[in-house]
């Protein structure tokens, strides 16, 4: 086993265990939609507004697991480490 073999292990590791970063996302966006499911049942005539607050902060939760996911396809596919 050459260097070589060694980035590429750690990469596909490093690559894992940033895809990680979707589990918090995907907890905030459900605690969201819950809270603002809540908060139209008990005020059903504010429902635009919840739900345009709910839609961009869900926007704002996912931009975290796009970034672990960009990460990750750069570790896997363009790797910086191995030399050229």
């Amino acid at each position: 086993m050459d260097g070589t073999d060694l980035i590429k292990a750690c990469s596909a590791i490093g690559a894992g265990l940033a895809m990680i970063a979707g589990i918090g996302p995907g907890i905030g966006q459900g605690y969201a939609a819950g809270k603002g499911a809540e908060g139209v049942g008990r005020q059903p005539e504010a429902q635009g507004d919840i739900v345009r607050t709910m839609l961009l902060g869900a926007a704002v939760a996912e931009t975290t697991g796009i970034y672990g996911l960009i990460v990750a396809l750069i570790l896997l596919f363009a790797n910086p480490f191995l030399p050229r």
